[in-house]
């Protein structure tokens, strides 16, 4: 699924798609992610983020992607490997690049 997704999102122009799993995930500090997003002992939290050229650009790739019928027919809500409802959206716009 990971891997359709990169590639829908990939051919309207987003610059790089990942997915990455939880590796470690023990916050010695701060607030560890599991609790946030109430993540079972049997789970893992997967974050995934997509890299665009401008916001702009962000917002045509993003209404591409989303009106893509591939994407729709993975989006069963009740055959989905996660749960829609413990996910977290976002934009950022970095403030470091190094």
């Amino acid at each position: 699924m990971a891997k359709k997704a990169a590639k829908i999102w990939r051919e309207p122009g987003a610059l790089d798609y990942k997915e990455c799993a939880g590796d470690d995930l023990k916050a010695p500090f701060g607030l560890a992610l599991p609790p946030l997003v109430k993540a079972k002992k049997s789970e893992t939290v997967v974050f995934a983020f997509i890299t665009f050229r401008s916001r702009a650009d962000r917002d045509r790739v993003n209404k591409a992607g989303m009106n893509d019928p591939r994407l729709a027919a993975m989006c069963d809500t009740k055959n989905l490997p996660f749960d829609c409802k413990r996910m977290i959206y976002g934009g950022f716009k970095a403030i470091v690049e190094g």
